[in-house]
């Protein structure tokens, strides 16, 4: 590789400066919002790959299926900045930051407006370019490195050298793992000398190395690094002020996650022992029969590949009718259940699969380019070919199968899985759209096209309900189309400490509809205990499901052990009764809050003592859970942090300090959970119906507010939980409290029972202790006074 070692002005543009820094390489600078600049190299007449996927025109919710022209800014408006130039330097300064182009060498320097520098490039050969590129930074030892999706370990990642290529990495190493199931090029640092929050995205779809301080040389002092394997050098740079913020301009780029159907919020369960067994279809009607039995509530069931396979040979769109004799009325009976249907699919034929020959002849492989034959690869105890979804042939192929195989066999969504593109050959190629690319430049594209065409075919079928889909892998925007876990992880209380990092980490990020297998899909049978607090961890993720694969046949299911079904169910209710608050949060997610799961630090940032690497999660604003990770233990050490009135606990009401350590109550059958002075949670109410479950009309808010006097807010949302283009109502909720007196004001439609959810009167509660004169004041809404009760079950 050859560095860049001096760059001159070659032009001036409306958003910026293009600069020549030699051997036929220009930089493009702009300035697309005066906090958000982007920088491009382009290395001859045009970029490596001249479009993008990953970053929608501006105003736009997602990109054209052939991509979007990489060098078309147009979208954006023109921001204001001022623009000033010396012998050595120029610098672009706009309302929200300053940004000096050094140019012997070349090196950028970012500033906020008042003069202090959360960035900066190494101060030599900063870019260096061959094959393989590079961008350097310099770093400080307190500096705090997050995102990069799902990377294992602590959340800080200042320290490690990690990859960003897409691997099947069954029984991952829950710690040290790495890399995993994404390609996602983006980190967010807290600069350690400011404090600054700020983020860094790399539109490049090349395999990368981040070196976040590992490697040292010399010649540079403590310096960061960024690798491509291949690519172009195209960054987007956006500041804070906090990190939440920095989540949400990364997600302003690259896009949000629409809100999901209330009931995919619910709990799941997958079984490959079962889908696998000579009596499929059978076993799957004793499973529906067991929940019923058991009184365990399932709001949808992930149908493993089984369905499809023929000794241990898996056949995509294919079923086997001597396990699967009569599948529409398994699917019927599965609804009138009440529980939906996720189906697997994998993007590889067999060579000897039914429709090999016709997927061949319509051009619908990943080819070698040399030879134009198809790559064949190793693939589920067999060798094909993997589709490409860059090919309008593939494309079709896969739509037809999931309408004709899936869908009209009644299977309501697609689980996109085994879609990491492993071909490791020199010479894969994707179609392009009519433009060849090499699959190192589209890997990660490939399982985003893959999710797009799955959800495409379900939205055509079921137009006026919301999109939802499943991924295993993917690059950012995929977040656009699906849900997705952190993969085949194992079954010890190490991967669940660990686990619960990794789904922070993968927040942070921007992937906020995301969980884990509750219980291990791979390694040993988890106890009793380890599945119950495993469940009840998993009960706070938007994705809760029980999904293993154990050699010996056994799957994880509630009732695995007998003495851990109350712990389990009452896990499982637990998050049905929160289910109105998570769909509240899933919904400010997408029109541009926070992440509904945040590490404590994001949250309460002003307190250093949260920095500190803890096994607490926020859930929203208004409930952190702390769930137990140790064998054996009945009480959890919680650092609650400073900022709130005070902290309760959410079972007893009991008032606990703020900016000190709790010892909380941890029985087995209880996940320790505590709110802020000031929370609002909306719950269902306490039903006798059990099996009411996801739709659950009744609503009760559970109301703490602190000694002292103080206000805060929260906005219910009720719909119908499905419709694209239903009515949504905002109940905006209002408390505020003195020594004396707790008011709560409502404000929402009116009459209430008019509202989508057709909701009775909305209970109100304060903690048993607290016996302050309750004012309740609802226009439109219907409030009435009960009574606090922490039990779960009817």
């Amino acid at each position: 590789m050859k560095p860049i070692r001096q760059a001159v002005l070659a032009e001036t543009t409306e958003r910026g400066v293009t600069l020549d820094c030699g051997d036929g390489i220009r930089c493009r600078i702009s300035i697309l919002k005066p906090d958000l600049v982007r920088v491009l190299f382009v290395r001859g007449a045009e970029p490596r790959q001249p479009r993008t996927w990953m970053v929608p025109a501006h105003g736009t919710a997602d990109v054209p299926w052939e991509g979007r022209d990489r060098l078309d800014e147009t979208s954006w408006p023109v921001p204001a900045f001022d623009r000033a130039q010396a012998a050595d330097a120029i610098t672009l300064k706009t309302a929200a930051l300053t940004l000096r182009i050094g140019l012997q060498p070349l090196a950028l320097t970012w500033s906020l407006p008042d003069g202090n520098v959360f960035a900066r490039d190494r101060s030599n050969h900063a870019y260096l370019f061959g094959q393989k590129l590079r961008h350097h930074h310099e770093r400080h030892e307190g500096d705090r490195y997050h995102g990069l999706g799902d990377k294992t370990g602590r959340l800080n990642l200042h320290g490690r050298r990690l990859r960003t290529t897409m691997l099947d990495s069954l029984g991952f190493d829950p710690e040290w793992g790495d890399p995993l199931y994404k390609h996602w090029p983006f980190v967010i640092t807290r600069d350690g000398a400011t404090g600054v929050n700020w983020g860094i995205f790399y539109d490049n779809l090349a395999d990368a190395t981040f070196d976040l301080g590992a490697e040292h040389d010399n010649y540079y002092g403590l310096f960061r690094g960024y690798e491509a394997a291949d690519g172009d050098l195209d960054y987007y740079v956006f500041v804070g002020p906090d990190l939440d913020a920095v989540t949400g301009k990364f997600l302003d780029l690259t896009g949000r996650a629409p809100v999901p159907p209330r009931w995919t919020l619910g709990f799941s369960q997958t079984a490959m022992a079962i889908a696998d067994s000579a009596n499929a279809q059978a076993r799957m009607h004793e499973f529906i029969e067991k929940c019923g039995a058991e009184r365990i509530p399932v709001s949808a069931f992930h149908f493993g590949s089984g369905y499809t396979s023929i000794g241990p040979k898996r056949y995509v769109f294919t079923w086997n009718l001597s396990k699967y004799p009569e599948p529409r009325k398994l699917t019927d009976a599965f609804h009138a259940a009440g529980i939906k249907i996720v189906a697997n699919l994998k993007p590889c034929l067999l060579d000897d699969h039914p429709a090999y020959r016709v997927a061949l002849e319509a051009g619908a492989f990943i080819r070698d380019r040399a030879t134009g034959q198809p790559v064949i690869t190793q693939f589920w105890d067999g060798e094909g070919a993997h589709l490409d979804f860059t090919n309008q042939a593939g494309i079709r192929w896969w739509q037809d199968g999931v309408r004709n195989q899936v869908l009209d066999y009644g299977i309501d969504i697609a689980w996109n899985d085994n879609n990491e593109y492993t071909l490791w050959d020199d010479g894969p190629e994707c179609a392009g759209f009519g433009t060849a690319i090499p699959l190192e430049l589209a890997r990660g594209l490939q399982p985003l096209l893959m999710t797009r065409a799955s959800l495409e075919a379900q939205q055509e079928r079921k137009p006026d309900e919301r999109p939802f889909s499943v991924t295993r892998a993917g690059c950012p925007g995929i977040q656009r189309y699906a849900q997705t876990w952190s993969g085949d992880n194992s079954t010890s209380w190490r991967s669940l400490k660990w686990n619960l990092r990794t789904g922070l980490q993968m927040s942070l990020s921007g992937m906020h509809n995301i969980g884990h297998d509750v219980g291990g899909f791979s390694g040993p049978v988890p106890d009793a205990e380890l599945l119950v607090r495993w469940t009840q961890m998993g009960s706070v993720h938007p994705r809760f499901i029980m999904n293993s694969w154990k050699p010996d046949g056994v799957y994880t299911a509630p009732w695995l052990h007998a003495e851990a079904i109350p712990a389990i169910r009452s896990a499982i209710r637990l998050r049905y009764r929160l289910l109105p608050y998570f769909y509240a949060l899933m919904h400010q997610a997408a029109e541009g809050g926070p992440a509904p799961l945040r590490p404590t630090f994001a949250a309460f940032d002003r307190d250093p003592a949260t920095f500190v690497d803890n096994d607490e999660l926020m859930v929203g604003p208004h409930l952190l859970a702390a769930p137990v990770v140790e064998p054996g233990a009945r009480s959890r050490a919680v650092y609650l942090p400073a900022g709130p009135e005070c902290w309760f606990d959410f079972w007893s009401g009991e008032r606990l300090p703020a900016g000190a350590e709790a010892l909380l109550a941890a029985p087995l059958d209880r996940l320790p959970l505590v709110a802020p002075a000031g929370a609002i949670i909306p719950m269902t109410d306490e039903p006798a119906d059990f099996s009411r479950l996801h739709d659950e009309p009744s609503r009760c808010l559970r109301l703490f507010p602190g000694p002292g006097t103080g206000s805060s807010r929260f906005t219910l949302y009720e719909d119908d939980g499905i419709s694209v283009a239903g009515p949504v109502a905002k109940l905006r909720f209002e408390l505020a409290w003195t020594p004396e007196t707790v008011t709560l004001t409502a404000d929402g439609p009116a009459p209430i029972n008019a509202t989508p959810a057709g909701m009775a009167p909305i209970g109100v509660s304060l903690p048993l202790a607290d016996r302050r004169t309750l004012v309740l004041n609802g226009t439109g809404v219907a409030l009435e006074p009960r009574p606090f009760r922490a039990t779960l079950d009817a």
